[in-house]
């Protein structure tokens, strides 16, 4: 008489409930939790911090919460990304837990896509609870909000954000199987991406390199006038794939926008000129969107084949 083995989805929810429980025992998820909140109360602060130091008073502002890609940045997604799957593949080496748990009849695809697929579940419970917490902390700071119908779009935008980093901090991890390294590295790499991305994009005009890199990308202005000695007006546009949410709500409710970007003219400035800057290219927001959620499914896709294929070969030494 055969034994019924258990199935592959089987296995998978035990990986899935392994990973989770772990996470709880560290307390990852409630210290993302707090996270989340601690951030979320100081952006809904910020108007009356600067009101009660002098600052203009606080008018209502229908838009806030769709128009503030769930109350974080670019850096908050990574560094959710970071306290979620650092030490999801490496502290499995470091520890020497990847012995035990590679000895169980689980492939070691199945434990690599159980704890990927942990980590999408901390991340969506964790930007639930901060969408409503955001939803009603803007309806009591700023009043009655509009358009709340594609908050469900920020939330969708910001995962997408956050699983870039996510594939790079695991591809660190599992290469190096360090914990440390899993940090640093993407660290370094989004410090270079936005910050020397920022410069380049506006003193050399070469930003659009940045659009095909994770991060935030290169920055124009849509729906302005022309640009003034005082600069470029309109509502800013950032090409990265940190603002695919942002983006894809502003495409939503202005599909016919276009995006212009410029670069300082640092040769008049060098001749005594007043500051001005010079347009380069304009492109669609739909060009925008597209191209953002293209570079980052192709990355996440690279990415993680190459860390799956690497754990898959990885030697584990007693």
């Amino acid at each position: 008489m055969s034994l019924n083995r258990p199935s592959w989805l089987t296995k998978f929810l035990a990986v899935i409930r392994y990973e989770m429980y772990w996470n709880t025992r560290k307390k990852k998820f409630i210290g993302m939790l707090t996270i989340a909140f601690a951030l979320t109360t100081l952006v809904l602060a910020l108007d009356h911090i600067a009101n009660f130091f002098g600052g203009p008073p606080i008018e209502p502002n229908p838009d806030y919460v769709i128009s503030t890609n769930v109350g974080l940045g670019g850096f908050a997604f990574f560094l959710f990304a970071i306290v979620t799957v650092m030490n999801t593949i490496s502290a499995e080496f470091e520890s020497g837990t990847i012995v035990p748990l590679l000895a169980k009849p689980v492939s070691r695809t199945t434990v690599f896509f159980g704890k990927l697929f942990a980590a999408f579940l901390t991340l969506l419970a964790t930007y639930c609870f901060l969408m409503i917490y955001l939803a009603i902390g803007g309806f009591v700071v700023y009043g009655p909000q509009n358009n709340l119908h594609l908050v469900p779009l920020s939330l969708l935008g910001a995962l997408f954000s956050t699983f870039i980093w996510i594939s790079i901090v695991l591809l660190f991890g599992t290469l190096f199987r360090s914990s440390l390294l899993a940090a640093l590295a993407p660290l370094g790499i989004w410090f270079g991406t936005n910050i020397i991305g920022s410069i380049i994009g506006v003193l050399a005009g070469q930003g659009w390199i940045f659009t095909y890199i994770p991060g935030s990308g290169t920055s124009g202005f849509a729906n302005g006038a022309p640009p003034s000695q005082m600069g470029p007006t309109g509502n800013s546009v950032s090409t990265g794939t940190d603002n695919i949410g942002s983006n894809l709500i502003n495409y939503i409710l202005h599909p016919s926008w276009e995006v212009t970007y410029y670069k300082i003219d640092i040769g008049e400035m060098a001749q005594g000129q007043p500051f001005s800057m010079e347009p380069l290219y304009s492109e669609p927001l739909s060009n925008v969107v597209l191209t953002s959620i293209a570079v980052a499914v192709i990355y996440f896709i690279v990415f993680i084949g190459i860390s799956w294929y690497v754990f898959r070969r990885a030697q584990i030494t007693e």
